[in-house]
């Protein structure tokens, strides 16, 4: 159901019930979640690593989601902002148009229409590629997310399957270990671990050789697809 790309989203929110709950749900989907607990941590992360989407409740102590928004446009942190809000006010709405919001969710909500929410934010943002990623008869569909060559389901895990959807996304060229780790890992991960290459083996050996040998190893540069 991600797209586009596997997303990496920020979640910003005080309830801690509430944001575990938020968490849990989008990694359950596939996404790579960070969360933080006020606005002012909010900010910090968001200037610190990049995002597919920030999901930002309105009312938080030390630095509201009105401020935290405002002061990233300022910086030119141009990410897809989600509102939370207990209200359905509407000049709260317009408030939170103005300093740059993207879409508005009133407490409580359907996770399920948060998803579609975040799905629709992120496909207005640029370079927004085809729900369906194929090199000849390898098909990857976002939307489900389900990988088929020749129609033969080809059955990843949630991680291989990022990895997957993240070459396919960007064919032909040179990814380096640094952006596969930001895009595909929360911010935590290890960066002098071998977890790419261990996901990366595991990847190859599920697909078949043929497709297996266009994922290429460019030494002392990264990886790419070969389309």
């Amino acid at each position: 159901m991600t797209n586009p790309i596997f997303m990496k989203i920020l979640v910003v929110e005080d309830e801690q019930k509430l944001n575990g709950a938020i968490v849990q749900g989008l990694r359950s989907r596939g996404y790579t979640v960070d969360a933080a607990f006020d606005g002012a941590e909010g900010e910090a992360i968001a200037r610190q690593h990049a995002y597919d989407c920030i999901v930002l409740d309105v009312m938080m102590p030390v630095m509201d989601g009105l401020t935290m928004c405002k002061d990233l446009r300022s910086h030119n942190i141009q990410t897809p902002v989600l509102f939370l809000t207990a209200k359905s006010d509407v000049h709260e709405k317009i408030e939170g148009f103005n300093v740059g919001a993207d879409d508005y969710l009133v407490k409580p909500f359907s996770f399920d229409e948060l998803v579609a929410r975040l799905r629709a934010i992120t496909r207005r943002a640029p370079n927004v590629q085809e729900d369906v990623l194929k090199i000849d008869e390898l098909a990857l569909d976002t939307r489900s997310q389900i990988v088929t060559i020749a129609g033969k389901v080809i059955d990843l895990t949630l991680r291989e399957y990022a990895l997957l959807e993240y070459f396919l996304r960007n064919q032909n060229t040179v990814i380096t270990r640094e952006d596969i780790l930001t895009h595909v890992w929360d911010r935590f991960y290890d960066s002098l671990s071998n977890v790419v290459d261990v996901h990366l083996k595991n990847l190859r050996k599920k697909l078949p050789k043929a497709y297996a040998k266009r994922i290429q190893t460019v030494w002392g540069k990264g990886y790419r697809i070969v389309s």
